[in-house]
């Protein structure tokens, strides 16, 4: 019983912190490495870089939670999270822990890479945490826009370590972070525009018809897409080709048909074909460089 409770514990953290996001952001930062025209890291650096970046994130999604519980109750989408259920008890003493876990990650991540990589680090801890969560999330249906710049963060944490912070490939993908994070919360927010309505959460399709959000979202991923693909022209080759344009094509095919079709169908599609987009060009990225270095 104590391991089964134990368990239980880690896997309610495990939701609350966000993990799978913060593999994502921590792809994020292996893909701005992957990029950036060369590198010193060794292997062992990577990969503790990519820990720091997971456990920084999460620490961040876990504060996200916390903070919006109340209106995650009003929620179908997201009632049953621990901190609603006080399965984990929401306590003051969480925001002690995380802040001081961040503070070790950002600590680690000076000593593995340098100043810069923990400063970008920080920036797109603040960016989530405060900026979107804590600032804009109740206020504007800007939110998401502006919060999409903790991803782009995450690509320059990874860049910023190799000493190539403003090479024109890494500038260019933490572009593509920063136009893909509206379209997916876009699509995701028209499937539970009851469920924002209800907690009085300013999403652009609340704000706004499917018809204005869905010509947002099409125009977004064109632009994004397009952009993804000129990477190729500096460090990338057809392998990232390859995967950026089998996942940005549905992605953009999906989004094409939402703009059509304006359902909730088509919006769920669009989501998921974000997500696929955005592993694969992570993904290509990753296996472009390591085929070519």
């Amino acid at each position: 019983m104590p391991n089964s409770s134990f368990a239980k514990t880690i896997n309610l953290i495990y939701i609350a912190a966000k993990v799978r996001l913060g593999f994502l952001i921590m792809a994020c930062t292996l893909a701005g490495i992957a990029v950036s025209p060369s590198s010193s890291l060794s292997s062992l650096q990577i990969l503790a870089l990519a820990i720091c970046v997971l456990v920084a994130s999460s620490t961040s999604g876990a504060f996200n939670q916390w903070f919006e519980r109340d209106i995650d109750s009003l929620m179908d989408r997201t009632k049953e999270r621990p901190f609603v259920t006080k399965e984990l008890e929401p306590s003051n003493a969480w925001n002690i822990w995380l802040t001081l876990i961040s503070l070790v990650a950002l600590y680690l991540t000076y000593l593995i890479a340098n100043i810069e990589a923990s400063l970008y680090l920080f920036a797109g801890i603040f960016t989530y945490g405060i900026v979107y969560t804590v600032w804009l999330k109740r206020k504007t249906w800007m939110n998401i826009v502006i919060g999409g710049l903790a991803g782009s963060f995450a690509v320059l944490v990874g860049s910023a370590a190799t000493g190539n912070t403003f090479s024109p490939p890494a500038l260019i993908l933490a572009v593509v972070l920063f136009l893909w994070t509206p379209p997916h919360f876009w699509a995701l927010s028209i499937c539970f525009k009851d469920d924002y309505q209800k907690a009085s959460i300013p999403m652009l399709p609340v704000v706004s018809t499917i018809s204005v959000t869905s010509h947002a979202i099409f125009w977004h991923t064109l632009l994004l897409v397009l952009l993804s693909f000129t990477l190729v022209f500096y460090s990338m080759h057809w392998v990232y080709l390859l995967f950026a344009a089998s996942g940005g094509l549905y992605f953009l095919y999906t989004s094409f048909q939402l703009l059509r079709q304006q359902n909730s169908l088509w919006a769920k599609k669009t989501f998921f074909a974000s997500i696929i987009h955005l592993g694969l060009l992570l993904l290509g990225a990753m296996f472009d460089a390591m085929i070519f270095a």
